[in-house]
């Protein structure tokens, strides 16, 4: 089987149950030496796994294959695979191994605070040029082509270096993904799936992210997430789509279309089936609210892919 190949093997099924699960809060400690952190792991770590945090994050792939999650995009990877997530994007990349096997510092990850960036703007205005890149980085992007290879070469070269000399690769490496042409992009995570996480906001929507991830593809009701954040439905219905940028109903909606679109994708299960396991309740309206949302049929959608 190849790598791209969307068999029934353990990372595959391991991926697709990773994106019904709650996200962890990742911590990231602070490098009093660096204005950003640049570190590296092997897979499998106990920092691999389905986490979310408030930094903005460059990751690369230096060895090995699998699948990778953000947001609620699923992908492919291979050596050399380079993304950007975004601040609060719920991320994680699930390697193929064999029994046994460990991928020695497969991943090279750099992580920064927006902050940071904002106040070196203030003292540095060439910096203002990097801002579109992050407001993009809310979906996440997979860069392609001559800037994956640019931009994996800055990175290890940061990890190479110290100092000012660190810095230089750092700026190096920003021009290359702000300046990315559109054909060495690909954004990932659907528009919507944009959490906007500080303060009292943060918590409130990991309570109720966590309900929904949890049951979208059974009974999940505002009255109930906004009993579990103390809150009256019309309160809680404005706070989240201020918290967000979306409302309640359209996240559960959009949620359960994009499983759908998985198991289409991957499985041979017949259309009727899938309409009611990702919580839909007649199979009319699950076909319109798909069509509605992606522009053809869950069949059309299943025989373009199968083609």
């Amino acid at each position: 089987m190849s790598p791209t190949d969307p068999g029934d093997d353990a990372a595959t099924r391991l991926a697709h149950r990773l994106v019904g699960m709650r996200a962890n809060r990742e911590v990231i400690p602070e490098d009093p030496h660096h204005s950003v952190r640049w570190h590296q792991h092997d897979y499998p770590s106990p920092i691999a796994r389905w986490n979310y945090h408030p930094e903005y994050e460059i990751h690369l792939i230096r060895k090995g294959s699998g699948k990778f999650i953000v947001g609620d995009h699923i992908g492919t990877f291979e050596a050399g695979h380079v993304a950007l997530v975004g601040s609060g994007l719920p991320h994680d990349w699930v390697s193929d191994l064999e029994p046994g096997e460990v991928l020695e510092n497969r991943d090279a990850v750099i992580q920064f605070d927006g902050k940071w960036v904002e106040q070196a703007a203030a003292l540095v205005p060439e910096l203002t040029e990097v801002r579109p890149l992050l407001e993009q980085s809310a979906r996440g992007i997979e860069f392609l082509g001559h800037t994956a290879g640019a931009a994996a070469a800055s990175i290890e070269a940061m990890g190479a270096s110290t100092g000012l000399e660190r810095l230089h690769h750092l700026l190096a490496l920003f021009a290359t993904l702000t300046r990315a042409p559109d054909h060495d992009r690909r954004y990932l995570a659907d528009e919507w799936f944009r959490p906007q996480l500080d303060g009292q906001a943060e918590a409130v929507v990991d309570i109720v992210l966590e309900y929904v991830f949890s049951n979208h593809s059974g009974s999940v009701s505002m009255a109930e997430a906004a009993a579990m954040v103390g809150m009256a439905e019309p309160t809680f219905s404005k706070y989240f789509k201020r918290a967000t940028g979306q409302n309640f109903t359209d996240l559960v909606r959009k949620l359960r279309l994009a499983h759908a679109r998985r198991l289409l994708e991957r499985t041979d299960k017949p259309v009727s089936d899938i309409c009611y396991e990702v919580g839909f309740s007649n199979l009319s309206n699950f076909n319109r609210h798909f069509l509605k949302d992606l522009g053809e049929t869950p069949r059309q959608f299943r025989q373009r892919l199968h083609g």
